[in-house]
């Protein structure tokens, strides 16, 4: 399953959340798998693009960033995906 994280930055968090990456790495539970990622230009938030099977292994990766960062994570289907669902009803 694929699901899009929103991570809003804490006020001046951004510098922090990059270099405690650059130590530390992503800190993701096996089975939770980073897909790809895109920051907003004014480092406020990050969206990420991941993938697992087990929705609760966010808490734990989570666990490592909430002094940093607030998150949202929701469940996402391809683009492709979406138009199996659908067509059935086009």
């Amino acid at each position: 399953m694929l699901y899009m994280v929103v991570e809003k930055f804490k006020p001046g968090a951004a510098v922090e959340l990059y270099r405690r990456a650059t130590t530390q790495g992503r800190m993701l539970p096996d089975g939770l798998a980073y897909v790809a990622s895109w920051v907003d230009l004014k480092f406020n938030t990050c969206f990420q693009l991941m993938e697992t099977d087990n929705e609760n292994l966010f808490d734990e990766w989570i666990r490592h960033w909430q002094d940093l960062a607030e998150f949202e994570i929701v469940a996402v289907r391809t683009s492709a995906e979406a138009f199996e669902v659908i067509a059935p009803r086009l």
